[in-house]
């Protein structure tokens, strides 16, 4: 054997006695080892002691004692590999001891299925909006016949006619559909084009669109909006809400119905007083809104994108018609039973008529059976008038006393 672990023979304890081994396999392992070790980088105490007790679990694994030296069969050895120098042993570290960090990986449940959010929507609103379809099936309530959709010039060249529905649709802020009509007719037979807008003057402007709602501040809307539409587009108006929106006068509602009708893309709801009223009194918002931009912004939640260009004109003419703000009709909507404001709304007192003589349309029937019911009570009471009046007793004495002296 030419290795030095086995070239000195030191004692051995076994079972049986002690004795002379030139085989003492563990104990020379493991004094080379803890030499070799002290030369080349030498450890605390602890350290020397646990690697000492690796070296002895590692030699004595295969066997339960030491050999001796006729016991140690020379084929056991003859396999082994030979010994490592000692710049082929690394030093040991406190680093080379640390635990490596694991990464945790869960295999997904394929059989447990997300959970599926569904969107809110108001209940029998389907057939609501097949009753007012109903309702609306004659088309002839002011918005169908002088609507935005009807008052620009068909013949027209197409930035035109794009121009001219913008200019409706500010007009129509705050005014019902019959002065704007019959301005925008005012403004066509002048001349709607950006170039002559430009070109009239703020009173002659004033005169033609009079009297719509606030038109003194719409004649600065319209001047400025054509100036910069000639500026910034050519003419034209722009194709987006964006760019709408950035046009003085001209708010989100305007912005989408212009998209609509001007350009046929439908961009959002275009929600204005009728609108959001109806949607209020219907329950079609999950919480009460208190202006038009919130309304619209709840029905966009919930209404199917497809009928976003329809819900506009459907709930405009009901509400001019039947679902009107003061007095509306609930007794001749099909929707009394379902509605949630049905009956409610109607005022106790008579609404005063617009002008002075001139009954409301909605209660000239009611006017005509009053002025009925009074001129019946007037006769009965005529005819049950007593022929002379009661005196009183002083009045009696003072006649009595007239007679006396004449």
């Amino acid at each position: 054997m030419s290795s030095p672990y086995f070239m000195n023979s030191n004692s051995v304890i076994t079972r049986n006695k002690v004795q002379k081994t030139d085989c003492t396999h563990a104990t020379s392992l493991r004094f080379g080892l803890t030499k070799r070790r002290r030369k080349i980088d030498p450890v605390s105490s602890v350290a020397v002691k646990v690697e000492e007790e690796e070296a002895g679990i590692s030699v004595q694994g295969p066997f339960s004692a030491p050999i001796s030296n006729g016991d140690c069969p020379e084929h056991l050895f003859q396999d082994a590999p030979p010994p490592k120098s000692e710049t082929d042993i690394a030093p040991l570290s406190s680093h080379s001891r640390r635990r490596r960090q694991l990464k945790v990986e869960y295999d997904k449940d394929e059989s447990v299925k997300p959970v599926k959010t569904e969107l809110w929507e108001p209940p029998d609103w389907k057939k609501q909006l097949g009753f007012i379809r109903e309702m609306r099936s004659g088309r002839d309530a002011p918005v169908d016949n002088m609507g935005a959709e009807k008052c620009y010039d068909t013949e027209a060249p197409t930035h035109v006619r794009r121009y001219q529905v913008l200019v409706s649709l500010m007009l129509s802020s705050q005014t019902k559909d019959q002065v704007t009509a019959a301005a925008m007719q005012k403004l066509r037979a002048h001349g709607c084009t950006v170039e002559n807008i430009l070109a009239t003057d703020d009173e002659t402007l004033g005169k033609l669109i009079y009297p719509v709602g606030f038109w003194r501040t719409k004649v600065k809307y319209l001047k400025l909006t054509s100036a910069m539409l000639q500026k910034d587009f050519g003419g034209d108006i722009p194709d987006s809400v964006e760019g709408l929106v950035r046009l003085p006068g001209v708010g989100p509602k305007m912005a989408h119905l212009a998209m609509d009708i001007a350009w046929d893309k439908v961009s959002g709801i275009g929600v204005d007083t009728h609108v959001h009223r109806i949607s209020n009194r219907l329950g079609w918002l999950r919480k009460p809104t208190k202006n038009p931009e919130e309304t619209r912004k709840a029905l966009e939640e919930w209404l199917p994108r497809e009928l976003w260009s329809e819900i506009n004109w459907l709930l405009v003419g009901f509400g001019q018609q039947i679902c009107q703000p003061v007095n509306p009709l609930c007794s001749m909507c099909l929707n009394q039973h379902s509605c949630p404001s049905a009956f409610k709304n109607s005022p106790t007192k008579r609404p005063k008529a617009e002008f002075p003589g001139s009954p409301s349309p909605t209660s000239s029937f009611k006017t005509k059976t009053e002025h009925k019911q009074e001129s019946t009570v007037t006769d009965e009471s005529t005819k049950t008038e007593p022929l002379f009046t009661p005196v009183s007793p002083n009045t009696q004495k003072r006649k009595a006393k007239r007679k006396l002296k004449h």
